[in-house]
């Protein structure tokens, strides 16, 4: 496969401003000469995810993940380095040459690349035919205005299609493109019989007679669909029965990973504009028709840890709207624990209404009109879970009814880390059940005792996994007291690396420990200057074997030390390497002399020369040969 120039990825890093490919996932707000925003890597309450625009890295102080614009695609969508380069590229129209030919061919495309692309020209067929004469579009744009009463604005704004009942249409067109046959297989849009040779015929079209929603990720790229049943989809269709057919999960799409319209309702949601969560891909587009922006929708699914992680990196609260029926209340009831698990607040709208709630319908009638009158009427997470808890056990009319309830809400209540919140909801729920506070409290402390004895009983009988955090370099709290002085020392030469030569003279490579991150780069790097190579700490890429290296190197570049004077450090730190070398051996040599027998056949003399020698080294004042 042909190699990225290493000039484009230079050119790529030079000419494309981080923060811009950050904020794309992450909601970044200015600190000082950075930006901040919430980690997308794990879940946090208070930002602690630093970007650099100047240096071009980014940085988490809370879970040590850094890097710069690559690797932080690479990690958000989990792509290889090519495809990182690649994609980067054409989103910003820098342009990826390589050191083969023009560029990969189709066959050499990633998966996922191909994919994506296939995906948006599925999206244009299907819009195209909505838009034509064909029956199809004919029916299901008068299905479209006329049965839901949408306009053909917004049909144009998402790309709304329309899947002819019988028809290869799609698959002539992909196969014109010369789309990978892997890619074909994988994309989820046909029914291909095993060892089939793909012609037209071959590529049987899994949604027929059908409106077409493309499903699109946070970063609006089309990677599936939702097809809804109408009248002309077809008798013998083997999903005929079922309203609403998605895509299957593909390399590039898994239903509990994405959110219908968040890639639109993310830019909308801010102060006093909270994400609203709909059931159904027609309930958010009606939201959207009417002005309420932010809302979003699960892909038939329930809902997951990721989607509201993802929710909780843009903005931390919910309103969440979904039919009044008993599957919707069991759905709303199902978000609490993982709500309060994510961080994310939510509160409940029309969730008390006696009546069936159609939020589709509501807005169609009401506009904009019917959010207001929902905010008024909205239910806390606590009044909606007792509200909810007590109608399953049959009411509140016994003790027993309510002790039941009351550890349904304690249980939600426990999934939640914040002690203050904790301790705010247990006395919002005795009021709602009508107990005493105190003895709530009681018993939820005890619920509390049982799962940490749990815990500690599992963890107990697991075996422990090694693994530590990164070392932090100097600049960050505590540094500099973190025990490893090849740490101190990497720092300080890719922040002054005026000083590589001169150290790389000085440092001999066996008194570095190169079993760790820091000592190998530190190595590679001392090697780098000896030789007269060192390309600049912006230009690392080549002499970084693994992403813990890379993450590390990041690390260090992204923090500003506090030290004033390097020179000393770097003397400070041959000091203690050169300790670290020659003290156990002097140790060794005194220890033989002191065992050995008039019998032993150990050279008295030699070991005596060399420990003098050893003490000598030590003896001498550490020295760098540095100009200015």
């Amino acid at each position: 496969m042909p190699v990225i120039k290493e000039s484009s990825i230079r050119d790529l890093k030079l000419r494309i401003n981080i923060a811009d490919v950050v904020g794309r996932t992450v909601s970044l707000r200015k600190a000082g000469a950075r930006m901040k925003g919430l980690c997308p890597f794990h879940h946090e309450k208070t930002p602690s995810f630093h970007v650099d625009p100047d240096k071009g890295f980014y940085k988490c102080f809370g879970c040590g993940k850094a890097g710069d614009i690559i690797s932080f695609v690479r990690e958000t969508e989990q792509l290889d380095f090519s495809e990182a380069v690649e994609a980067l590229g054409q989103r910003f129209g820098v342009p990826v040459e390589y050191n083969e030919g023009a560029g990969p061919t189709a066959q050499d495309r990633s998966l996922r690349q191909e994919l994506f692309d296939l995906h948006e020209q599925a999206a244009e067929y299907y819009h195209e035919v909505f838009r034509s004469s064909h029956p199809a579009g004919e029916y299901l744009r008068k299905y479209w205005t006329e049965d839901r009463r949408f306009t053909a604005e917004l049909a144009a704004e998402f790309k709304i299609g329309a899947a002819p009942a019988d028809d290869g249409g799609l698959a002539a067109r992909l196969l014109k493109r010369k789309y990978s046959e892997e890619a074909l297989r994988d994309c989820g849009l046909f029914f291909i019989r095993e060892g089939a040779v793909l012609t037209t015929g071959a590529l049987r079209s899994r949604f027929r007679g059908r409106l077409m929603i493309p499903i699109r990720d946070h970063q609006g790229r089309v990677v599936a669909f939702t097809a809804r049943q109408t009248a002309i989809t077809p008798t013998e269709d083997p999903s005929h029965e079922a309203k609403y057919v998605n895509s299957p999960e593909t390399p590039i799409f898994t239903k509990g990973h994405l959110l219908f319209n968040l890639d639109r309702a993310r830019t909308a949601a801010g102060e006093g504009d909270p994400f609203v969560m709909v059931e159904g891909q027609l309930d958010a587009l009606r939201c959207w028709s009417v002005g309420l922006k932010t809302a979003v929708a699960p892909q038939g699914t329930a809902i997951t840890d990721g989607q509201l992680l993802l929710l909780r990196r843009y903005h931390p609260e919910i309103e969440c709207l979904f039919d009044s029926d008993s599957a919707g209340q069991k759905a709303a009831l199902r978000l609490l624990p993982l709500a309060l698990k994510a961080g994310v607040e939510v509160r409940f709208l029309g969730g008390s209404s006696a009546t069936k709630l159609d939020p589709d319908l509501l807005f169609l009638e009401k506009g904009m009109a019917a959010y207001a009158e929902l905010k008024a009427g909205a239910q806390s997470a606590m009044a909606f879970a007792c509200r909810a808890a007590l109608a399953a056990v049959g009411g509140a009319t016994s003790a027993e009814q309510r002790h039941r309830a009351a550890q349904t809400v304690l249980d939600i209540i426990a999934h939640s880390e914040s002690a203050v919140i904790r301790d705010q909801f247990v006395a919002e729920a005795a009021r709602h059940l009508n107990l005493s506070p105190t003895a709530l409290a009681a018993d939820f402390s005890q619920l509390l005792a049982r799962r940490e004895r749990s815990a500690s009983y599992s963890s107990a009988r697991e075996p422990a996994r090694p693994g530590a955090a990164l070392p932090r370099p100097p600049g960050s709290p505590g540094a500099l007291s973190i025990g490893s002085v090849e740490m101190d020392l990497l720092t300080v030469l890719l922040h002054h690396e005026a000083i590589g030569k001169p150290l790389s003279a000085a440092l001999p490579a066996t008194w570095i420990d190169q079993g760790a991150p820091a000592g190998s780069l530190l190595n590679r790097f001392l090697a780098e200057f000896e030789q007269g190579n060192w390309p600049g700490r912006d230009q690392l890429d080549a002499l970084i074997e693994s992403e813990d290296e890379k993450t590390l190197v990041a690390s260090v570049i992204f923090d500003s030390p506090r030290f004033e004077e390097p020179l000393k450090i770097v003397q400070e730190g041959l000091r203690k390497l050169r300790d670290r070398a020659l003290l156990p051996r002097i140790r060794e040599i005194e220890l033989a002399l002191a065992e050995s027998t008039e019998d032993s056949k150990i050279d008295h003399t030699s070991l005596l020369i060399e420990k003098r020698d050893l003490h000598r080294q030590l003896s001498r004042p550490i020295t760098l040969a540095t100009q200015g």
